[in-house]
């Protein structure tokens, strides 16, 4: 059976409580098109449970979350950039899956966090010419769609790679969040056998405790579509740039 923050040392016994209702309803939020805010659930339901059962009992709530996001803007799904994506990120999952255990998880986080930091501040200054090049290359698409198969499975923490994908690709708003949703709910499907097979991180201990966090994931939902309305189209990607470079920085030194 889990046993809640192991890991804390804190003599309030509510604590890992408080954090794993603040990170369900930051899936929420996120899932309903806040992007660039996932690191911070990663985080915190790392703190409320061991590291790597933590994946196992978030799945389940990004699974719904997404389920939620593709019904909700399901008008505004583009498929071409699914297509594109999907296989090089069901490789990276693969592969993640076969080295997860040998993989120093401090490292990798470290290295991830500043590359996505890197990629963000890139994308903040260079002109639309060197956006176009670069969004258009041949290896784009499979560099970054196998970078976030292989982080969602080590963590769930793809969401900046997939917002670097999209705002590179200048899509617009409402298919970013659609798209994303989308690939990202085929990508958890993909995962839950590995989890359920390979690493055991779900099962019907986990699964309690992920039903448990439903209603705040739709709380966050709720807040979250109210939140995305009120964001212009204009402001939209340049916030989720800011967002992400700050939650990368947040992710470099948990």
């Amino acid at each position: 059976m889990f046993t809640l923050a192991t890991n804390l040392n804190h003599p309030v016994e509510f604590l890992p409580i408080i954090l794993s209702i603040l990170a369900s309803i930051i899936v929420g939020i996120s899932k309903a098109g806040v992007k660039g805010i996932g690191v911070f659930f990663v985080i915190l339901l790392a703190y409320a449970y061991e590291p790597k059962i933590s994946t196992g009992i978030l799945l389940p709530l990004l699974i719904v979350g997404d389920l939620f996001a593709i019904i909700y803007y399901k008008k505004n799904i583009v498929w071409k950039y699914i297509f594109q994506l999907i296989p090089w990120m069901a490789i990276g999952v693969l592969f993640a899956t076969l080295t997860g255990d040998v993989i120093d998880e401090i490292a990798f986080k470290r290295l991830m966090s500043i590359v996505i930091f890197l990629s963000v501040l890139i994308m903040l200054i260079m002109n639309d010419k060197m956006s176009n090049l670069i969004s258009k290359h041949w290896s784009f698409g499979p560099l970054l769609g196998g970078a976030a198969g292989f982080t969602t499975m080590i963590g769930n923490a793809a969401g900046p790679l997939a917002n670097i994908y999209f705002i590179a690709m200048k899509v617009k708003k409402k298919p970013f969040i659609s798209s994303s949703a989308y690939i990202f709910f085929l990508i958890n499907v993909i995962k839950l056998p590995f989890h359920i097979i390979f690493w055991k991180t779900i099962n019907y201990y986990s699964l309690i405790e992920s039903l448990k966090m439903i209603p705040f994931v739709f709380l966050g939902l709720i807040i979250g579509v109210y939140t995305v309305d009120k964001i212009t189209e204009k402001y939209y990607s340049k916030l989720i740039l800011i967002l992400t470079a700050a939650s990368s920085m947040f992710f470099l030194f948990s």
